[in-house]
């Protein structure tokens, strides 16, 4: 006869098998890496800045170039390295979604310009890219109706 587990064998079964959680080291990994990527970002909005471009301009260059950044890191396999290193610390800034939007084109490239590079491109950030874009219409409706 097979015994049966109780809920608190079950309990002491999975503490003793599952790892350790590092959370001070995951933070402080995540803190340092999302932050040094910021200071990256910063450098360029300042050198943008005083190269003489207004802070509109200058902004989305720094945004540009930040993007550029994320992909050439994914497209060279090394932001993979730095997210399992920084996990959130790289997810979260604008290289993060550009890694999400060029990872999975690399990855289907095989398939073909339009169903492999074209389809799979925005698997991972579709959702956001529909749902930011759907808010984003509403709250422009919203705005317009209300100053009417």
């Amino acid at each position: 006869m097979q015994h049966v587990m109780t809920k608190e064998e079950y309990r002491k079964y999975v503490d003793k098998v599952s790892p350790n959680s590092k959370t001070l080291r995951n933070t402080l990994r995540a803190f340092m890496v999302g932050g040094i990527i910021c200071v990256i970002g910063q450098f360029f909005l300042n050198s943008f800045k005083n190269m003489g471009l207004d802070k509109e301009t200058a902004s989305s260059v720094t945004a540009m170039v930040m993007i550029l950044l994320g992909v050439t890191l994914t497209a060279l396999n090394l932001y993979d390295d730095l997210g399992r290193f920084a996990g959130a610390g790289s997810i979260v800034p604008i290289t993060g979604f550009a890694n999400s939007i060029a990872s999975p084109a690399i990855e289907y490239k095989s398939e073909g310009y339009v169903l492999g590079i074209g389809a799979r491109m925005f698997l991972i950030a579709g959702p956001v890219l529909v749902y930011g874009i759907s808010a984003s219409i509403v709250a422009g409706i919203i705005h317009y109706l209300l100053r009417s």
